[in-house]
């Protein structure tokens, strides 16, 4: 499949760029897009055989729901039943944002989209190509990040042309995403609204609009659950080719642990990194690729394509610090946990 790639500025988009990518999503194809978080792989949310096509070309596995985006809260209406006041407040707090919300679905939404459960997860994007997209095409968009299933999640363009190239009728670029990590999701449907995976929206923001707002714990990425519902809950996501060592600990303690980890399989002859994290601390060692980044902010946003950056350039190795679970903290960390290959615990 020949894949046609669409440079479109976000801060003035082409409508007729915008308009032609809609034509390829209400045809039934798969399109590559911006969003506020990450790069997604949208397709027609009400259109079965397309959402297929998304699980194709990510090799996602048919029990994991996908998130759909929409452009105004009429299209909420239409695609859940039974919203509660909650919902309404949150969306009137965060929408258009990175945030979404699992209800009740109607009968509309194809169990492929929900992987057959009765509940469908609904965002709507505050990025300007993401809102016009999902405007012109007239369709809710299904969409996850655009990445191979398990792989860290696109934040570039460059990326999502790296796995998607030849696979999908179109990809937008329109530059590095703003947020870095995926949306929060909220499930609404429990007796107590529950966070399940935490994102750029923080647990903190949302306690104030609901106060009895729960952390699931597979928000922390210390559970797996045996049916998903929401994405981000039940497989490994995020990882790297390379084998990443996660450290926890009090944060000096975890710092100096992770950097005497990288130092000892640099010794052994692995080509190792280091991603120093909240941290101003000065290491060098020949031979050791270092990542400092400093801000939660600045972590979020830069994460992945760090992981992307030293698989390209054959690192075998990565060893990263844990960061405290306050703010984009708690997303940073359910990154972390989920992409790692083995964790060290510090008492």
């Amino acid at each position: 499949m020949k894949t046609l790639i669409l440079k479109i500025n976000p801060k003035k988009p082409s409508i007729a760029r915008i308009k032609k990518a809609a034509r390829f999503i209400r045809n039934g194809e798969l399109v590559v897009f911006p969003t506020e978080t990450v790069y997604g792989l949208g397709a027609d949310a009400l259109n079965r055989n397309a959402v297929k096509k998304i699980f194709e070309a990510k090799g996602r596995p048919q029990d994991n729901p996908i998130i759909v985006h929409i452009y105004s809260v009429r299209q909420l209406h239409k695609l859940a039943k039974k919203i509660p006041k909650s919902a309404m407040l949150l969306s009137k707090k965060f929408w258009p944002g990175p945030l979404t919300m699992i209800l009740p679905k109607r009968n509309v939404v194809p169990d492929e989209v929900t992987a057959g459960l009765k509940t469908v997860a609904i965002r709507m994007p505050s990025h300007r190509i993401a809102r016009l997209l999902c405007k012109y095409a007239g369709v809710p968009i299904a969409a996850p990040s655009a990445n191979i299933s398990g792989r860290p999640s696109a934040t570039c363009a460059a990326h999502a042309i790296r796995d998607f190239k030849e696979k999908v009728a179109c990809i937008i670029d329109g530059g590095s995403t703003n947020i870095g990590v995926e949306s929060t999701v909220v499930d609404l449907t429990s007796k107590r609204p529950t966070i399940l995976r935490p994102g750029g929206i923080t647990a903190e923001q949302i306690k104030e609009i609901l106060p009895k707002i729960k952390v699931h714990a597979v928000a922390r990425a210390k559970k797996m659950v045996t049916v998903a519902r929401s994405p981000g809950t039940k497989y490994r996501h995020y990882a790297p080719e390379a084998k990443l060592i996660l450290v926890e600990g009090k944060k000096e303690m975890a710092i100096k642990e992770a950097v005497r980890t990288a130092r000892g399989y640099l010794k052994k002859g692995k080509k190792t990194a280091l991603l120093l994290l909240g941290s101003d601390k000065k290491v060098k060692t020949k031979g050791l690729k270092i990542i400092w980044l400093r801000k939660k902010e600045d972590i979020a946003r830069n994460l992945f394509a760090a992981l992307r950056m030293l698989d390209s350039i054959g690192v075998e190795v990565i060893v990263a610090n844990a960061i405290d679970e306050r703010g984009l903290g708690l997303a940073i960390m359910n990154r972390l946990r989920k992409a790692s290959s083995a964790q060290k615990k510090l008492q």
